[in-house]
């Protein structure tokens, strides 16, 4: 029988010979990721009765939704998930100067091919840019994690994204992804496994693979996942922190969906408030005035994103009537971004840069508008009170829109200030910098 990814996964770590969508499985997971919310996971994980973690050394936390803390509450959250981390001997403990949690993951060699991850985060589908089931589950659930090292899952059916032809000047694979999302709406893969595949997945960087995954979960999915290939093996190489087996699905498999994306045919576009999948053409949006540009986030924030951001900026400046805030996706993206003088244009063209970590995407801190104020944004989320303020209006696009739009003031078409990516790439590839491998 020939079966998906997920099904032959879901079976292998359940110890069985085979799955079957709607079926319930329990797994141990390689990896339960849990970031500031660990606090809150540690008072349930204390209410089920038990004196120590089942396995310790599955499971990493990470500090980044509030970082360094805004307030006394939030040090306070932090001063006890550090004393929960020593208490019960996690080692894969990443304090507050290394950056966002899905990000810290795939640099330190924890997201591997044909593993399960779990994350204590919607987008821990962020995973299966590397080939793992990766999903998100709840505070609970991890807290069950900590005490018997299990967890149960409904094994679901599976969607397949065929990808073809070749992206547009201007178009990036955030386009593709609200598109996806504009196309069978925000609940149009719930509950499914989402593949990536086609001709053209196999181009992707591993940037832009993590940007896909991330977004799965905005169609509604339980994971998304690429085959992994030669470049995520030579990303791996020298990085992956334990041993791996890739997992495929097998050929001639059943798909409960199928859905055509030709590159060639897509544009810039832009997702509107309220929600991610009002996703209109850039066209359509463009002059809409903004008071504020966010880059950041787990979706686009990497080393290609700021390179795009520079190449942009550079030898102009940003609108007097907005500001940029830009936040790295990491600690190792900051340094790369500074050795290639990403930073200093940035900053030189009116930017305001923040510690690496996810800052105003949740509303914490580092950006929050105010009330009647507009910002365009790298974020996977646009829903009310999204960024702290529900009087306000997020707009969703890609690094190239968003810098775009800084220097003008007002949403714009990324195609009005063009950058050379082939340019970017051959800069990043002699670089070899760690972040990200470019293959295109």
């Amino acid at each position: 029988m020939q079966k998906t990814f997920s099904e032959k996964i879901l079976a292998k770590y359940s110890g069985k010979s085979h799955v079957v969508p709607g079926e319930i499985v329990e797994v141990i997971p390689d990896i339960a990721m849990s970031h500031d919310n660990t606090a809150a996971i540690s008072k349930t994980f204390a209410k089920i009765g038990v004196d120590k973690l089942y396995n310790p050394d599955i499971h990493l936390v990470v500090l980044d939704h509030c970082v360094p803390p805004a307030n006394e509450a939030f040090a306070q959250n932090h001063k006890d998930i550090r004393e929960f981390v020593k208490k019960h001997g996690i080692k894969k403990f990443y304090d507050i100067n290394n950056g966002i949690c899905h990000q810290v993951m795939a640099e330190n060699g924890h997201c591997l091919p044909g593993t399960i991850m779990t994350g204590s985060d919607s987008h821990s589908t962020t995973y299966g840019a590397f080939g793992a089931f990766g999903t998100g589950v709840t505070r609970s659930e991890t807290a069950v994690i900590m005490a018997t090292g299990k967890i149960w899952f409904r094994v679901p059916e599976t969607m397949r994204i065929n990808i073809t032809g070749e992206f547009q000047d201007g178009v990036y694979v955030k386009d593709l992804a609200l598109g996806i999302i504009g196309k069978i709406r925000a609940d149009g893969a719930l509950y499914m496994a989402v593949e990536f595949t086609g001709p053209a997945a196999g181009k992707f960087t591993v940037s832009e693979r993590m940007t896909l995954c991330n977004l799965a979960v905005e169609m509604g999915a339980k994971v998304g996942y690429v085959p992994p290939d030669e470049v995520i093996f030579n990303y791996l190489e020298g990085r992956a922190a334990a041993e791996y087996e890739p997992v495929y699905s097998d050929e001639g498999c059943n798909y409960d969906a199928v859905v055509d994306m030709n590159l060639s045919e897509l544009e810039p576009v832009v997702a509107c408030p309220h929600t991610v999948d009002n996703v209109k053409p850039v066209t359509e949006v463009a002059g809409e005035t903004i008071e504020q540009v966010f880059v950041g986030t787990c979706n686009n924030s990497r080393l290609d994103d700021l390179a795009i951001l520079a190449h942009v900026l550079k030898g102009r400046h940003i609108d007097s009537s907005t500001r940029l805030v830009v936040i790295p996706a990491s600690s190792k993206v900051m340094i790369d971004a500074m050795r290639l003088g990403y930073i200093e244009t940035i900053v030189s063209a009116g930017g305001t840069l923040a510690t690496p970590g996810c800052g105003p995407c949740m509303g914490n801190h580092l950006g929050v508008p105010a009330t009647g104020e507009k910002t365009i944004s790298t974020a996977n989320r646009n829903f009310k009170g999204r960024m702290g303020n529900r009087e306000s209006e997020v707009f969703l696009a890609s690094p190239h829109t968003c810098a775009v739009s800084a220097v003008t003031g007002k949403i714009s078409d990324p195609r009005e200030i063009p950058v050379d990516m082939a340019l970017i790439f051959s800069e990043l590839r002699k670089a070899t910098l760690s972040p990200v491998l470019m293959t295109r």
